[in-house]
């Protein structure tokens, strides 16, 4: 089980499964979406059920007044790199979750045509698997919190 509230659970459900849909039909721009957000809400749960544990890293994001921002202000960005630091995503993890990241901020159409990106099947599947990947560590860090 996941580290994240239960009625985020079923969303975060219907969103794999439509990220899956949209692999069959070769929508492979709106898979790397799906799976960018799915990533952020699997990260803001964890950190909304361990709230004292991610504001205690040292890599959580300040205000101009060095305060901890509130985690509805943080980035994706951020809460891959906490989540790194208190041990809850493995240093592989982090790295190709910043490239699905990188991947996600597509969305932005200008972005993407100064880029001249067009994803394929397997970046796809690519970030497809790092999202899969993210959440077995979550399940994994949950698990091993629980035994402790």
């Amino acid at each position: 089980m996941f580290p994240i509230d239960s009625q985020v659970i079923s969303i975060i459900t219907k969103l794999i499964e439509e990220a899956q849909r949209a692999l069959q039909v070769k929508a492979y721009l709106s898979v790397i979406f799906l799976c960018g957000s799915v990533l952020e809400g699997a990260l803001l749960g964890a950190a909304q059920k361990n709230p004292s544990k991610f504001n205690r890293s040292s890599s959580s994001p300040k205000d101009t007044n060095g305060n901890i921002k509130q985690f509805h202000c943080w980035s994706l960005s951020a809460f891959i790199d906490v989540s790194c630091d208190i041990e809850i995503l493995s240093l592989n993890i982090k790295k190709f979750s910043h490239n699905l990241r990188d991947f996600r901020n597509y969305i932005h159409p200008y972005q993407q045509l100064q880029s001249k990106f067009t994803p394929d099947e397997n970046t796809a599947k690519i970030c497809f698997q790092v999202l899969k990947a993210a959440l077995s560590d979550l399940q994994k860090s949950n698990r091993e919190a629980a035994n402790r």
